[in-house]
Order: C-alpha cells, then sequence, then structure tokens
C-alpha cells in the first residue's frame, strides 16, 4: 500500500529522548522493581478539593457546553484581580486569554508571531517544546548557548550579539525549564528594551511564576506590557491533567490570537475553566502556598546533598522544582549516565540531551516534585551507586 509523504516540518521537530527513559522505567516496573521517579516535571500534589467540587458542580449543574475561544469571562476576571492582587499590576480582562493548557498557549502566540525563516532567540538549555512550537511554523529556533554565568538564561548581551536582519524575537522562560533559574529583574528589562529597539517580540514563559523561593514572585507585565506571557494551571496549582493555561497579549493582538484560538482549539475545556475559578479564592491559594513552601523544603535538601555526592551545581536555583546539575566529574557521557542509574540504582532522570546540545553531554535534570522522604532514598541509592563505581 502506498503511503503519502509526511510534510518536511517533521524533520525539524525531535523526539523526546527521555521518553526512551520512561520506556526502560516502566518495563522495570514491570517486573517488580521499584523506582524513585525524579524525571519528569509534573507535581506530585492535585488540586484542591474545592477544586474539584467546582468541576463536580459545573457537570451537575450542565455548564458543559462551548464556551467562548477566549475563556469563560468569570475565569478571566479572577486571572485578572490575580495580577492586581499578587503583583500590583493591571491586566485588562479582554487581553487575557485562556488555553488548552501553555502549550496552547504557546502555538497561539508562535501561529500569530513567527513567519516562515523567522529567527527566535531562545537560550539553550531550554524546554525542548519551545523551540519546536517555532519550527511547527517553519521558523527557525536559535539557540544560544547560556551556562552558569548567564544563570542558564538569554542575556540582553546575548541578544545583541546574536540578533540578525531574520530575527524576529526571543522566547524565554522564568523560572526556567529544565534550570529552576529566573531572569533577574534588572537583566529582563535589559533585555526587552533590546529587543524592542530592534521592533521584535517577547515572549515570555511564566508558568512556574507562583513557584519561586528567595524571592517574591514575578511578572514581566511589571516591565512590559506589550510583552506576550504564558502561564499555566498545571504547576503552582497543581492540574497538570486538566489541561488549562492562559495568556496575556497586546491590545492590537487579541483578534488575531481569538481568531487562530476559535480555529484551532474551539475553547478550553468548559469544566476544567469552571474549576479553575475556585484556584484563586484565598483558602485555596493558602493551600498552595504551604505546598510551595514544602517545594522549597524539598529543594534545600536536594541541592547540598546532590553537591556532597559530585554534582556540580553553580547555580542555586530559585525557582519550578527542578535541579540541572552538571555530571561531568562523575561521567563523560550524561545519557548513558541516566540509563545506568535507572538500571543500577532504579532513580528515573532526564539526561541533558533534550534541552539542546550545548549541555546535553555533560547535565542531567532531577525533578524533586516527590515527597521528602523519596527524595532521601534517591540520594541514598545514588550514593550507593556511586560508591561501588557507577
Amino acid at each position: 500500500m502506498m503511503s503519502h509523504p509526511l510534510a518536511s516540518r517533521l524533520d525539524q521537530i525531535a523526539p523526546f529522548h527521555v521518553m526512551e527513559i520512561l520506556k526502560m522505567a516502566k518495563a522495570l516496573e514491570q517486573q517488580g522493581r521499584h523506582l524513585i521517579h525524579m524525571g519528569i516535571g509534573e507535581p506530585d500534589f492535585t488540586a484542591p478539593p474545592a477544586v474539584v467540587d467546582a468541576a463536580a458542580s459545573a457537570m451537575r449543574d450542565g455548564r458543559l457546553q462551548y464556551t467562548t475561544a477566549l475563556g469563560i469571562p468569570e475565569l478571566r476576571s479572577a486571572i485578572a484581580k490575580h495580577y492586581r492582587d499578587a503583583f500590583n499590576v493591571e491586566v485588562p480582562e479582554h487581553r487575557i486569554i485562556v488555553t488548552a493548557g501553555a502549550s496552547a498557549a504557546l502555538l497561539l502566540a508562535c501561529g500569530a508571531l513567527v513567519q516562515p525563516g523567522a529567527e527566535v532567540l531562545m537560550p539553550d538549555p531550554s524546554y525542548p517544546c519551545n523551540r519546536h512550537f517555532v519550527a511547527a511554523f517553519e521558523g527557525k529556533a536559535k539557540l544560544v548557548n547560556s551556562g552558569a554565568e548567564q544563570r542558564y538564561q538569554l542575556s540582553a548581551a546575548a541578544v545583541r550579539e546574536h540578533w540578525t536582519a531574520q530575527t524576529a524575537g526571543v522566547l524565554l522562560a522564568t523560572p526556567s525549564n529544565p534550570t529552576g533559574t529566573t531572569i533577574q529583574p534588572d537583566e529582563l528589562k535589559a533585555i526587552l528594551q533590546e529587543v524592542r529597539a530592534r521592533d521584535g517580540f517577547a515572549i515570555v514563559d511564566e508558568i512556574y511564576q507562583g513557584l519561586t523561593y528567595d524571592h517574591a514572585p514575578s511578572t514581566v507585565l511589571t516591565i512590559d506590557q506589550d510583552a506576550i506571557v504564558i502561564n499555566s494551571f498545571s504547576k503552582y496549582f497543581s492540574m497538570t491533567g486538566w489541561r488549562l493555561g492562559w495568556m496575556v497579549v497586546p491590545e492590537h493582538m487579541v483578534a488575531a490570537v481569538e481568531k487562530l484560538a476559535q480555529n484551532w482549539f474551539i475553547c478550553p475545556s468548559s469544566i476544567a475553566q469552571y474549576a479553575a475559578v475556585a484556584c484563586f479564592e484565598p483558602q485555596q491559594i493558602a493551600i498552595f502556598e504551604a505546598r510551595k513552601a514544602e517545594m522549597q523544603t524539598r529543594r534545600d535538601y536536594l541541592v547540598p546533598a546532590l553537591r556532597e555526592l559530585g554534582f556540580s551545581i553553580p547555580v542555586t536555583p530559585d525557582g519550578a522544582f527542578y535541579v540541572y546539575a552538571n555530571c561531568s566529574a562523575l561521567t563523560d557521557d550524561a545519557d548513558h549516565f541516566a540509563k545506568d542509574v535507572l538500571q543500577k540504582a532504579g532513580v528515573v532522570i532526564t539526561p541533558g540531551q533534550d534541552f539542546g546540545p550545548f549541555t546535553a553531554k555533560d547535565h542531567v535534570r532531577f525533578s524533586y516534585a516527590n515527597s521528602l522522604d523519596n527524595l532521601k532514598e534517591a540520594v541514598r541509592r545514588l550514593a550507593e551507586y556511586l560508591k561501588q563505581g557507577s
């Protein structure tokens, strides 16, 4: 049977290498092995009871029809109030667009902004799907080597150095996956000034915004109201499987993004939207803040424990729930190391190759979205593994 050729854009989209690790992990678990998962970026907490109750209430009341493509007014209003209360910034409700997860928001942003052949600057390392969203619209993600000296983030100097006639904008993440680092406010302001001076766009991924430690969370909107902001209910709000997020866009982009959202998604899940309104109630915020404190306790345990084992962590992560660790003192192949740790120690970690070539061979990512007891057991297993000469 003859098959039609697939679109050439698929050549620009790499598979998730970590999926090989996860397949190996699943096979080991089916054999009865007990594994400690530090690979997936998913909170081990779930939506609070009041959020679940709000979803059940919406179903009982029959609020199950399509909503507008931009989201229900109650949720857009609650998000606008959240910006006022948490960040002291006014964001008009009509500029807030509720999406089917942050992934949909990134897709919409790239669909509205990325021309074929256009370059978008982003740091290496960075979340792999970000560059693939750019590639989906025949743009080119231009990865800029960003080491510990730059907090593994894009810098204003890097924007000046790497901007070309083909560059259209930047895609940033603060806090970042995989590094857990934020962009310092003065540096972020300088980056945006460089971008604006070149008439470029700035997409800022803030999906780990609520999970910042050592300092209060912030938003780029206090610096630049024309930045395109991406956010999510998956991380701080613990609603990964509900597939709900939002974006804030400048006035001139609202109609364009609405048109794309109508055609691509119709609307986000109505049930998830009605449930998410409850997230912003004071009682639920108190729960999320307590969970954030627990995440910080885990970070404060894991970072020094990994350093003691021989991992180099030159920048203490101040957000999200990741530690991006240099393992070059322990191995010359991070991918092999991750697989060997899985097989011999029963600990699931993510090799750096998913996050860009610059740090691929000598970094691994640890997720501390797991209980403190499990983290301590993982460290014990890693210590035993390293003691035996790996």
